[in-house]
């Protein structure tokens, strides 16, 4: 099926278990809906070969990013971040992430969480690539560490933005691109009120899949396929086109990634 437009998924989850009785139905019904592209973001070592045998399966298709979690940073964070240098080292990758910081959970690790995005922040700077931002109930500690590593070669994502006007302009200041998913289309998601603000250039759609489902899913199980349904929100939004969402999005996403 031919689809007029093409959508970019900038951060989907597939390699996650909860795809793994339909994985190859949920990518076609997303290719079907137009999302052509999927960038698929790191957690930690375990689901680095799951990410590898999905771009062997679509190499047109699948684009790693490779970094440690926030919430995964435990006593081993070492360790993990050895792993990030040696497969960083070894092939390509489009991003470091997702990395940030995460309090939502936890807050027995905030000093290592705080080393720990820092250090990958440098080591996208060390190969040019651009970074992914998880921040959950810590945009106080990740405004901190970006504006201590604040420079032209720093540039990236702010996955699954959820912060006012004020944190929207800080991070667009700091060379981020905000990703929108599923939340703007939530009642009380809040950023839909000022997203018009916002230039469309400094947008990208993602879905955050299997999480964070837009309504009318929302609470099931998120799909890329749902991007197409971020972008007619969007659209919307805007007062735009869907093609052009997907056209500018799409653009955004290319000049992030550099593919």
């Amino acid at each position: 099926m031919n689809n007029p437009i093409t959508l970019t998924d900038t951060h989907t989850h597939l390699y996650s278990e909860e795809f793994d009785q339909d994985r190859n139905e949920s990518i076609q019904n997303a290719i079907n809906a137009g999302v052509s592209r999927f960038f698929i973001p790191s957690i930690d070592s375990n689901y680095t070969q799951k990410m590898y045998d999905l771009e062997q399966q679509y190499p047109e298709n699948i684009f790693l990013m490779i970094g440690l979690h926030p919430t995964y940073v435990k006593e081993n964070y070492l360790e993990e971040l050895a792993h990030v240098e040696k497969e960083l080292a070894s092939r390509k990758f489009y991003a470091i992430g997702e990395i940030g910081i995460d309090l939502y959970w936890d807050k027995t690790f905030l000093k290592e969480q705080q080393y720990v995005f820092k250090h990958q922040i440098q080591l996208a700077k060390k190969h040019k690539l651009a970074i992914n931002i998880h921040c959950r109930d810590a945009f106080d500690e990740v405004f901190e560490v970006l504006e201590s590593e604040k420079s032209d070669d720093l540039f990236g994502i702010f996955h699954c933005f959820t912060g006012d006007f004020k944190q929207a302009k800080k991070a667009i200041d700091l060379n981020m691109k905000l990703g929108i998913g599923g939340v703007a289309t939530f009642k009380n998601g809040k950023i839909d009120q000022f997203l018009k603000e916002i230039d469309l250039k400094n947008i990208v759609l993602e879905t955050d899949s299997p999480y964070l489902a837009p309504v009318p899913y929302r609470g099931k199980r998120n799909e890329s396929s749902y991007t197409l349904l971020v972008a007619q929100k969007l659209a919307e939004i805007y007062n735009v086109s869907v093609a052009e969402i997907a056209n500018i999005t799409t653009e955004n996403s290319k000049a992030i990634f550099g593919i």
